[in-house]
């Protein structure tokens, strides 16, 4: 397996990827591509207004033919539409550097179009809202079917997703099948917690992640004796931080092991690895609410996981792609190692004989998403066929 890689950088081709993993269509994404194969080899930062003008096309010319179905009493044909149409907005969104032009109006036609969608397409996703201390947390609640009380996951997003792109992972559709429910959560510093409330990462992801154990627990649908834990790439640091501090937590996972995110800031300054946004530093400093570079270099001081994982005494799976170009699979033997007390643990680390060889699957996610979501049905008393 090997990642599509239709431009001359690793950023631009992540984000095509993450298109094709989401649902977009190909023919789409060529249409979109083609255009700006010369704006690309300016580099990831340089081309990437043009980047957002061709996505933000297509997206509201899908938007358009929504409209058309939905005259024609085609609600889920029109739905189908604006699914890829909000897809393509977020993606155009967030290659944008913070403050670009048009930026926060293309999020917010991101955001309508995936409600919109929602509705006519009568699908499993509800939009909640957990208090935090400050502020609240977006979600999206994707209900197991049949009678419940059901486990579920809490899931969380990267540095630079947001619940809308975990959704579309398709891990909370794999989950539901196998009798486990998901909330998908926008925690601070990222999706709307930042950029519409102004939440930066909070490193003791615990703070937030008990918050999302509270609000389940007031759930009828809802077994609170079986709540677990995953996230995807730095979410793969959040996850067992919020597990190793979180007791309520029955399992946990994570897509990516994220296990020292400080270091690995280190090595991006000696341009050692490949970033996964353009305008990586100035991204970085909005997320935490830093002033400057010493400043978040001091806030994401704690993005450390050793001497914390002995706290784990709950099963763990550890995942991570043998050739992840931003995060070293070093990092997923640390992890493991240091998982010295959960009663079960499990390392998978997924090779060009499976595919989902680069970063979270990015190439392939369809062997992570199965994995994960089988660990969890095992671990929290769902079932796998």
């Amino acid at each position: 397996m090997a990642l599509y890689e239709p431009f001359p950088n690793y950023i631009w081709n992540l984000s095509v990827a993450i298109a094709m993993e989401s649902g977009g269509q190909i023919g789409e994404i060529v249409d979109m591509c083609r255009p700006i194969l010369e704006a690309a080899k300016d580099g990831a930062d340089a081309g990437t207004p043009q980047f957002m003008k061709q996505w933000a096309a297509m997206g509201e010319k899908l938007i358009e033919l929504a409209h058309e179905d939905e005259a024609r009493g085609c609600a889920f044909s029109a739905s189908d539409k604006l699914e890829r149409a909000s897809l393509y907005l977020f993606n155009a969104e967030r290659m944008q550097g913070h403050g670009a032009p048009g930026r926060s109006e293309t999020y917010a036609r991101a955001r309508a179009t995936f409600d919109k969608s929602t509705e006519l397409g009568k699908l499993d996703r509800e939009r909640v809202e957990i208090p935090l201390t400050q502020g609240t947390m977006p979600a999206l609640y994707t209900r197991a079917s049949g009678e419940g009380p059901h486990p579920v996951v809490v899931y969380c997003n990267g540095l630079d997703s947001c619940k809308e792109l975990l959704y579309w992972s398709k891990l909370p559709h794999a989950l539901a099948r196998r009798g486990v429910s998901t909330l998908c959560v926008d925690q601070p510093g990222s999706g709307e917690a930042l950029r519409l409330q102004g939440l930066p990462v909070d490193p003791h992801s615990e703070s937030w992640a008990s918050k999302a154990v509270d609000w389940l627990e007031t759930q009828a649908d809802v077994d609170p004796r079986r709540i677990g834990m995953t996230g995807i790439s730095l979410g793969g640091h959040f996850a067992p931080r919020a597990v190793a501090y979180e007791p309520r937590f029955a399992s946990g996972a994570v897509w990516g092991a994220n296990h020292n995110w400080r270091e690995v800031q280190d090595k991006r300054l000696n341009r050692e690895g490949e970033k996964p946004v353009p305008h990586y530093w100035a991204h970085v400093m909005w997320a935490f609410g830093a002033s400057d570079m010493e400043d978040f270099l001091a806030r994401s001081t704690d993005m450390n996981l050793n001497g914390h994982m002995d706290r784990i005494t709950a099963p763990f799976l550890v995942t991570h792609g043998a050739n992840d170009r931003q995060i070293g699979v070093d990092y997923a033997h640390d992890l493991y190692d240091q998982l010295v007390n959960s009663p079960r643990r499990e390392k998978v680390i997924f090779t060009t004989r499976e595919g989902g060889v680069e970063h979270v699957g990015a190439d392939n996610m369809a062997y992570g998403r199965d994995r994960i979501a089988d660990w969890f049905a095992q671990t929290l008393g769902g079932h796998t066929g």
